[in-house]
C-alpha cells in the first residue's frame, strides 16, 4: 500500500493535535513529547529516565487523557507481587453448585501503563511484564489472555536514588523501544511550571483522538519505505556495535562489552518510519536513523570497565559510531 499525501497529513495533523493539548498542562519537553509520541505511532514501549519533579508521571497522565485510551498507573515498589500487575484467579460463589475460578484482570489491561518508577520493584515483580511488553499477552494458570490494542507500557525511573531499588535485567530494558533521558527546565521553563502548577486552575484536558484512530495511524507508518542504502547505514550501525563484528570500529572493541541486539534495528527502523512521517517525506532518510539511533540504542549498549572509568557514554560511543559510518557514504 502507498501513502498518500492524505494520510502523511493526517497523521502529521493528529499527532499535531496531541502535542498542542499535552502543552496545556506540560511547559518545555518539546522534544520528549515527541520522542514519547514516535515510540507509541510505532508500536513500541518507552522507558524515561530523569530525576524526580521533572514531570515524567505528569506526562504519561496527560497522554493518557489525551489520546483517549483506557489508562492504568501501577505503583512500583517492593513488596509489589506479579498478580498485582497481571491478575489472578479468584473464587466466586456465583455458582449454586459450588465455588468456581474466576480471571481477576490486572491494572496491565489497560491500553496504557504507567510503570512508575519501574525499578522499584523487585526482579520478580519486574519479570511479571516481560510477556505483556513483548507479546501483547499475559499468561495466568495456563490460560493466556490478549492485551487491549494498541498497548503500551511507559516506564519512569530515578536515576539517582539507589536505595530499595533493582536495576533492570537487559533481557527487560531490550524490550522497551526507546531510552529517554528527561532534561532538567530551563529558567523560562522553570519559572511557567511553577506559575502553572501553583495557580488557581488549570485548563481542563480533551480527547482529540482514540485507539481506533491511533491503530490505523500505526498501520500507516508501517507503509513508509526505506531504501536499501538507508537500512544498510542502520543495520552497520547496531552492527558495529558489537566489539566481535567485522564491523566493529577500534573504539568499539576498546570500551563496549555487549552490543545492541536485533531488537535495537527493529527500534531504528520503525520509529524512524514515523519520524519521516512527521517529517512530511514519504521515505525515512539518513537523518532519521541518525535522530532514532540515540534513543533506541543507549539503553542497549553496555561498557567495559575502561568505557565507565573513563565516563564514557553509551551517547558519546553512538556519536563516534555514526561519524565513522557517515564517512563511508
Amino acid at each position: 500500500m502507498e501513502v498518500s499525501e492524505k494520510q502523511i497529513r493526517h497523521v502529521a495533523e493528529t499527532v499535531r493535535k496531541i502535542e498542542s493539548e499535552i502543552a496545556k498542562h506540560m511547559v518545555g519537553q518539546k522534544e520528549l513529547i515527541r520522542q514519547v509520541l514516535l515510540c507509541i505511532l510505532a508500536g513500541g514501549n518507552a522507558l524515561l529516565e530523569g530525576v524526580p519533579g521533572l514531570g515524567k508521571t505528569r506526562l504519561v497522565n496527560t497522554l493518557g487523557v489525551v489520546t483517549g485510551l483506557k489508562f492504568s498507573r501501577i505503583q512500583f515498589t517492593p513488596d509489589l507481587m506479579p498478580a498485582d500487575v497481571v491478575g489472578t484467579n479468584i473464587i466466586t460463589r456465583d455458582n449454586p453448585e459450588g465455588g468456581a475460578f474466576k480471571f481477576q484482570p490486572g491494572p496491565v489491561f489497560s491500553n496504557i501503563v504507567l510503570a512508575d518508577e519501574i525499578n522499584r520493584a523487585t526482579p520478580k515483580t519486574q519479570s511479571a511484564m516481560l510477556q505483556a511488553m513483548q507479546e501483547k499477552t499475559v499468561t495466568v494458570a495456563n490460560t493466556t489472555y490478549q492485551l487491549p490494542r494498541p498497548f503500551f507500557v511507559l516506564a519512569t525511573q530515578n536515576p539517582i536514588e539507589m536505595e530499595g531499588t533493582y536495576p533492570l535485567p537487559e533481557a527487560q530494558l531490550d524490550r522497551f523501544m526507546f531510552k529517554l533521558e528527561v532534561p532538567f527546565p530551563t529558567l523560562e521553563e522553570l519559572a511557567g511550571i511553577v506559575i502553572m502548577t501553583t495557580g488557581r486552575t488549570q485548563e481542563e484536558l480533551r480527547p482529540v483522538t482514540n485507539s481506533e484512530e491511533l491503530l490505523e495511524l500505526m498501520e500507516i507508518v508501517k507503509e513508509i519505505p526505506v531504501a536499501r542504502p538507508v537500512l544498510d547505514f542502520a543495520l552497520k550501525l547496531v552492527l558495529a556495535t558489537h566489539p566481535e563484528s567485522e564491523h566493529a570500529l577500534e573504539i568499539t572493541r576498546k570500551y563496549i562489552r555487549y552490543g545492541a541486539s536485533p531488537r535495537g534495528a527493529q527500534a531504528i527502523i520503525s520509529t524512524a518510519r514515523a519520524r519521516a512521517l512527521l517529517e512530511g517525506r514519504y521515505n525515512v532518510a539518513f537523518e532519521d536513523i541518525r535522530y532514532t539511533a540515540y534513543p533506541s540504542l543507549r539503553h542497549r549498549i553496555f561498557l567495559n570497565f575502561e568505557g565507565l572509568s573513563g565516563g564514557l557514554t553509551a551517547d558519546n560511543l553512538i556519536s563516534e559510531i555514526i561519524e565513522e559510518l557517515d564517512k563511508q557514504l
